[in-house]
């Protein structure tokens, strides 16, 4: 019998292993799934933590309950890999052998590599919703939040969902305005990139929607330091930025054990893919999805979704011999919640930057435009998550290749 193992548990690691399971024969291929722990966290639910509009306990179930029958998981820490015998060796001291091996371990949070990040203050006024810890204490310090600066900070780029900053800082404007204490609270968006997004059109629609719900957006900051408990941001070009609460997007990098894992991973721990086959460029064997690479993809669960697809095909393609797919273009597509029950959609891959128009054609939700229809898509996606994607099922109208019909182009000169 064959060995498929797939590192991590989450959206990538737990699709793929599903949409395995339903292609192969379990007489002649074993999967094991392996993660840290056994906590999936619905990772787009720790935004609304904050502001009291869901709770941990909402978006955390049993990873192994996300998997179909037939599929093996291990609660463990993973040492590392070692590519020449094959053998991912497990934090327990067990080893597993493999015929393919997945990477879909996600990124890690790196707060320590910023100097004083973690020091005085942090979790007092400085804070971070990327992890359930950091989400489920800044709902509190919201709550007593009564007034000043209140500054959302990305340190730098990539990071998991690069919208999130956004629509926390488009949440918090709807939060405070909704408690009467707006005028009270300066918000200000502060940005290493020299815009309020990473494309053009994109970052013209949404620095608008800031300039509307009057937050100061701050450019080409480049966090070198944080002083939680002096209260200041420090750029690497001398700028200092004061606040009263610091939101923070800390450095993201892959997993530590990557690195550990001779010929692996890149400098920062990210896996060298190909961009369209999702093959690692370490071993013919071996498979990445998901944050865990370094394709220039956006790091967000629908860009999983849509590897998954072409992955798992092409798992099945290396074990039968055949020549690999590469039709992955990179899409993705977000919702951005703008609050008081708007929001607004993204599509786009590597060579079409986020358009207006609509998706998934003509006649279908609006693109790079506040609806409400948008904001009801939002709040549909958890069932969409936990009952279609994960499962590997193909959703209607939602594929892999992005469309191009509904888009407009020539809105972009």
């Amino acid at each position: 019998m064959r060995r498929i193992v797939i590192l991590g548990g989450g959206t990538g690691g737990t699709l793929g292993a599903n949409r395995l399971r339903k292609a192969l024969d379990p007489d002649d291929y074993e999967i094991v799934v392996v993660d840290r722990d056994d906590r999936h966290v619905y990772q787009p639910g720790l935004l609304f933590v904050p502001f009291g509009l869901t709770t941990i306990d909402d978006i955390v179930r049993p990873r192994s309950e996300q998997l179909h029958r037939g599929i093996a998981f291990r609660s463990s820490g993973i040492d590392h890999v070692d590519l020449e015998t094959e053998t991912v060796h497990l934090g327990d001291g067990t080893t597993l052998g493999y015929d393919v091996l997945v990477v879909a371990t996600g990124a890690a949070l790196v707060p320590e590599e910023t100097e004083g990040l973690t020091g005085p203050g942090w979790m007092e006024r400085v804070f971070t919703f990327y992890t359930p810890e950091g989400a489920a204490a800044l709902r509190t310090a919201l709550d007593h939040f009564d007034g000043g600066r209140l500054v959302v900070n990305i340190v730098d780029l990539p990071i998991k969902c690069p919208v999130a900053p956004l629509e926390f800082t488009f949440l918090a404007d709807w939060f405070f305005r909704e408690r009467g204490r707006r005028d009270q609270v300066e918000l200000t968006y502060v940005t290493p990139l020299d815009g309020a997004f990473t494309t053009p059109v994109a970052a013209r629609t949404l620095a608008g929607l800031l300039g509307e719900k009057d937050v100061e957006l701050v450019t080409e900051f480049n966090t070198g330091a944080v002083d939680g408990e002096g209260g200041r941001l420090h750029s690497y070009d001398g700028r200092d930025l004061p606040f009263d609460l610091a939101v923070v997007i800390p450095l993201h990098g892959g997993q530590p054990w990557v690195g550990r894992s001779l010929g692996l991973g890149d400098d920062l721990n990210f896996v060298p893919t190909d961009l369209h086959t999702l093959q690692s460029k370490a071993r013919p064997n071996v498979f990445a999805l998901g944050d865990a690479t370094d394709v220039p993809a956006s790091k967000a669960g629908s860009v999983a979704h849509f590897e998954g697809e072409v992955l798992a095909g092409n798992v099945q393609r290396y074990l039968a011999g055949q020549e690999l797919d590469g039709s992955f273009d990179g899409h993705a597509n977000c919702f951005i919640e703008t609050g008081f029950g708007k929001a607004l959609l993204c599509d786009f891959n590597y060579d079409t930057e986020p358009l207006p128009g609509h998706y998934p054609d003509r006649v279908g939700l609006p693109l790079l435009k506040e609806s409400r229809l948008n904001h009801l898509g939002k709040l549909l996606f958890p069932f969409v998550y936990w009952h279609g994607l994960l499962p590997g099922r193909d959703l209607p109208g939602v594929h892999a290749p992005m469309p191009t019909r509904g888009k407009v182009v020539e809105e972009t000169v």
